[in-house]
């Protein structure tokens, strides 16, 4: 017998297989470094956690001060020691005063609103996450979960250029993109040196209530995000060369590195979780959920928790159906079409414990942690029909897509704008 004909190797593949080490080196350092990926998925999780927390202090305004102020059981005297001992960021015990509170929760409120549209997110989103860290750790206890995932968020979203599509930012550097094009001189920016300036301010006070307010290298990487967008400001009008290439690749490698902390945050808060589940004997037999179904602190709607509650089947299917899907989800990463279904049966699940264990702010919260997951082509198709909506609301014609969204927080096409090529830009786990 004859043996068989060798199978034929691609060009691409030997061109590949030749490359030397150091030019993939280069290849992969210019990956993470000449742009930031995931421009949308970086989006919808910045409007998910600031709606999310925009949501939970609105519905909790008339409880705030038996939350968080002088009538909350958890006493200012208590939190003052809790965080003399543990060294948790909060402004709120500078002082003890209800003034003091009101600014501090008034300034929470309008952090997370403007964030949510995306109004100068690198300054909007520092004041966004010292309200959360502020709130949260003045009262530990209050909370469902969800708090958890927020307050790690709030931080992320420090150092992710979350504003490059669906934001107002994106708008006003379309707008000044197309004047450069067209000839016209810059206009002046007012707003963005005076809140600089009014930030320099509140971080002089944080340095003064240093003792008070954490861990002294919260005030140091504070200062340095303020020198940090001073520079950044500095450089794009005066130096835009070699310097503005070198500020532009650092960004584009925190913004990476935080997306992937936090994609890695997601998973590990599944594998934990289902691993735990598989060695819980009421997670064994699969009559886990059937108890909390039936605890009235849990049940919102308690004709539908009984009426879930008495299918012996459909409970045993829905409690070994979230342990499998948080064990493997992990694991399928790498497979685009099983990811993106396990994907939406854990949204799915998200929604129905908002709905059936009333837990609406952890749910939200779970679901914009995982929306770091979901793919690019849908979430621009979901773009592109929000935008025909608003359009057939207002009455007016549909804009022209955007050339690039590029200045206001990194590099990208604009909503509904496809890259060269005809794809959304290299494949990655985000999208």
């Amino acid at each position: 017998m004859s043996a068989p004909a060798p199978t034929p190797v691609s060009a691409p593949t030997r061109a590949r297989a030749r490359e030397p080490f150091d030019r993939r080196l280069a290849r992969a350092v210019q990956t993470v470094t000449g742009r930031s990926l995931g421009p949308y998925q970086s989006a919808i999780v910045r409007i998910g956690f600031s709606l999310t927390w925009l949501l939970f202090l609105l519905r909790e305004l008339p409880h705030r001060h038996q939350l968080y102020g002088f009538e909350s059981p958890w006493s200012w005297g208590m939190a003052e020691r809790l965080i003399a001992d543990n060294r948790a960021f909060t402004v709120l015990l500078w002082s003890d005063g209800r003034i003091w509170f009101e600014i501090v929760y008034a300034l929470a409120v309008l952090s997370a609103a403007l964030l949510l549209v995306g109004w100068r997110t690198r300054a909007v989103s520092v004041v966004f996450m010292a309200g959360v860290l502020s709130l949260q750790n003045r009262a530990v206890f209050v909370g469902d979960g969800g708090d958890n995932v927020l307050h790690l968020a709030a931080i992320y979203l420090v150092l992710i250029r979350c504003s490059q599509v669906w934001s107002l930012d994106a708008r006003r550097a379309a707008r000044e993109d197309r004047a450069a094009r067209a000839g016209e001189p810059p206009r002046r920016d007012l707003t963005g040196p005076l809140l600089w300036v009014v930030l320099g301010g509140f971080l002089v006070a944080t340095t003064w209530f240093a003792d008070v307010t954490g861990e002294w290298w919260i005030p140091v990487l504070l200062w340095a995000l303020w020198l940090g967008n001073g520079l950044w400001w500095l450089v794009r009008r005066y130096a835009p060369g070699e310097p503005r290439t070198l500020l532009d690749a650092l960004a584009n490698l925190a913004h990476n590195g935080a997306l992937l902390v936090l994609m890695a945050e997601v998973c590990l808060i599944y594998a934990t979780a289902g691993w735990y589940k598989v060695q819980g004997s009421r997670w064994q037999d699969g009559t886990a959920l059937f108890y909390p179904l039936h605890l009235d602190y849990f049940t919102p709607w308690p004709a539908l928790s009984e009426l879930l509650a008495a299918s012996g089947i459909m409970v045993m299917v829905l409690t070994y159906g979230t342990v499998i899907v948080q064990v493997a989800f992990p694991f399928t990463l790498f497979n685009r079409k099983v990811k993106n279904v396990l994907l939406v049966a854990m949204m799915l699940e998200h929604a129905g414990i908002a709905v059936l264990l009333g837990l609406p702010v952890f749910s939200l919260a779970m679901i914009s942690a995982d929306a770091v997951f979901l793919p690019t082509v849908f979430l621009v198709a979901l773009g592109a029909r929000a935008s025909r909506v608003r359009d057939r609301l207002l009455r007016r014609a549909p804009e022209k897509a955007l050339p690039e969204q590029r200045r206001a927080d990194g590099q990208g096409p604009a909503d509904g704008e496809r890259p060269a090529g005809g794809e959304h830009g290299p494949r990655t786990l985000v999208g």
